[in-house]
């Protein structure tokens, strides 16, 4: 007990003494108040007891040490509080923070009930039901939710406040598959239209948003889901000094992230214009059986002069699935969602559990009969583990799968000739396929496994009008340029340069080329090669029974000189294998290959997006 003085902390003017003499105070009441560089500082008290001495008034200055106040020390009971009381402030509403609270809930889907009623009432979810559904619990930390629509100039604040929550772009970043990769690799930015907000197009706002997810993408290295669904661009915006909007730098910035990281676009109901050009930005595309997609919609083809069309007639599923610009369909946005956690899934990294079925039934996916068709599913659903097949643009050039699977965990890409769609010869539409998802493998660095069963590539004039030419050589070049490690094994058909270019373009290009003991090969099919070469000998046979007798047995000579098991007494490729091997040899395979670098610097420049 006893006398103890305050001082000034620092330099300024007294505001208000709050405190007179005789006044009993408690320990951290307030005592004095001043103002120094524009901030008022509180001194308090220091001890509890009685008032002594005031040697400040209002308006005074003060210098640091300056005496202010003395407090004669003595002992109090403790002030009476009730359990309801705020302590100290916390637990108080106070009014900037119950602003906060009422605009935070504006911008949610409880804040907008009859507009969300609508929105489920015409079968769809809205943005941040999507949002929710993709992202693990409590994970999105979203950007610029308080954002309006920049039309101030022609609507009321309150209204764009209401009406035109987060500019009609929820964005932000989260984390997806924790529950099997750590956060490093669950990490993921999100960007979904608002369809209930201006019909989900692309306002003045919502664009800066998207440049700042953009630039935080590139930075983090993050991979991407854009929920696509809306209009394209906005005419309304008023409060902009733009004439064209066409130094925008949204698509520029987004095209710069093709091969940094997976991107995937999902896509419910209408998406035209800008939307639609996100979309097609998008490493892989998920869209619901009633999305419409096109680059201009129907009042801009109605514009054009073009003729009037509903938005359902303008780029329908039962046109842009066949066509290869959507790569899975889905019946609605709950599996759109899940199969977008797939995809992403196979970058993450490798599983700790998988199963797999028996390896024998291996020997019997390809027939005896040479000349059998077989569905080349049943070869990757049985050497993938179970449950890790997915195929993307399974309707687009049938004729070649592209599928992610996983073997023992592990991710990869498997690339494979379809003998029930023209035999497996290679068209201009599957070469673009597998060129172009040879491209995602290599960007993420997926081993890939060529399952090679081809006659070759397709032949004939009408075959060379579809630039035949052109498109089969992305196989040669885009294989040689391969930083990736890859694999083929020949399951049955491995003739000419369709052959080689399911290898790299060389059957010494791969980490291993292999086949199954009913593998066949050459530099052309054995027919043709039989009626091209003893042409003349066949046709000085005069009795047709004769002369087809002699081309059979020339046939068979053929097939065993260029079956698997003689090719290989001459190591044009490494083995044959048993087929129930193949997916042990695969394993060993990956793990000899060297890990994927560290530094996860761009691989390729960018995936063609076609």
């Amino acid at each position: 007990m006893g006398l103890v003085e305050h001082l000034s902390p620092l330099p300024g003017t007294v505001v208000r003494v709050v405190t007179s003499l005789g006044t009993t105070v408690r320990t951290g009441d307030p005592i004095v108040i001043l103002e120094s560089m524009k901030m008022e500082h509180v001194v308090a008290a220091k001890a509890t007891g009685t008032i002594t001495s005031v040697s400040v008034t209002a308006g005074d200055a003060v210098g640091r040490g300056d005496h202010l106040v003395q407090v004669d020390e003595v002992a109090l009971p403790p002030a009476p509080t009730t359990d309801d009381s705020p302590q100290n402030g916390h637990g108080e509403i106070r009014p900037e923070l119950a602003e906060l609270l009422r605009r935070r809930e504006l911008v949610t889907d409880d804040g907008r009930p009859d507009t969300v009623a609508r929105r489920h009432a015409s079968g769809h979810r809205t943005a941040r039901e999507n949002v929710n559904d993709l992202c693990d619990p409590d994970s999105f930390v979203e950007y610029g939710p308080l954002v309006i629509a920049a039309q101030r100039a022609r609507r009321d604040t309150q209204d764009l406040i209401e009406r035109t929550p987060a500019d009609g772009l929820v964005a932000g970043i989260g984390r997806v598959n924790s529950e099997l990769f750590d956060d490093e690799h669950s990490r993921c930015a999100v960007l979904s239209y608002d369809y209930m907000v201006l019909a989900g197009t692309q306002g003045q706002m919502n664009h800066r948003k998207k440049d700042r997810l953009f630039e935080l993408i590139e930075r983090l290295q993050l991979p991407v889901v854009l929920f696509a669904e809306g209009g394209g661009g906005r005419p309304g915006d008023t409060d902009t000094a733009t004439v064209t909007g066409l130094d925008t730098t949204a698509f520029a910035l987004f095209g710069s992230l093709s091969g940094l990281a997976p991107s995937v676009g999902i896509v419910s109901g209408r998406c035209f214009a800008g939307n639609a050009a996100l979309l097609g930005c998008c490493n892989v595309i998920i869209a619901t059986k009633d999305a419409t997609v096109g680059m201009g919609g129907p009042a801009m083809i109605e514009g054009g002069g073009l003729g009037t069309y509903l938005p359902e007639e303008v780029g329908p599923m039962s046109m842009q699935v066949p066509n290869g610009v959507v790569d899975i369909l889905v019946d609605d946005e709950a599996a759109a969602v899940a199969e977008a956690k797939r995809f992403l899934s196979y970058f993450q990294g490798p599983l700790a559990t998988y199963e797999c079925a028996d390896q024998k039934l291996l020997r019997g996916c390809v027939p005896e009969e040479r000349r059998r068709v077989y569905d080349v599913h049943s070869v990757i659903d049985l050497v993938s583990d179970v449950g890790s097949v997915q195929e993307l643009r399974p309707e687009f050039a049938p004729g070649m799968v592209t599928a992610l699977v996983r073997i023992e965990g592990r991710p990869l890409g498997v690339i494979a000739n379809n003998p029930m769609h023209q035999s497996g010869a290679i068209e201009a539409n599957g070469a673009d396929k597998a060129a172009r998802f040879m491209q995602l493998c290599d960007a993420y660095h997926l081993p890939i496994v060529f399952l090679c069963d081809t006659p070759g590539f397709m032949v004939g004039p009408e075959a060379e009008s579809t630039a035949l030419v052109r498109h089969v050589s992305r196989m040669f070049v885009t294989g040689a340029s391969l930083t990736t490690s890859y694999f083929t094994v020949i399951l049955r058909k491995g003739y000419g340069l369709g052959a080689q270019s399911m290898a790299g373009g060389s059957f010494r290009s791969p980490v291993f080329t292999v086949a199954w003991p009913t593998g066949e090969l050459g530099g052309m099919g054995l027919e043709g090669a039989v009626h091209l070469g003893y042409r003349r000998e066949l046709d000085a046979i005069v009795d047709p029974a004769e002369r087809e007798a002699a081309f059979v047995e020339r046939v068979a000579k053929a097939y065993e000189h260029g079956k698997a098991l003689s090719v290989a007494t001459y190591f044009e490729i490494d083995d044959v294998i048993d087929p129930a091997e193949t997916r042990a040899l695969i394993v060993n395979g990956i793990r000899s290959i060297p890990p994927a670098p560290s530094n996860r610097a761009k691989n390729r420049s960018f995936i063609d997006t076609w």
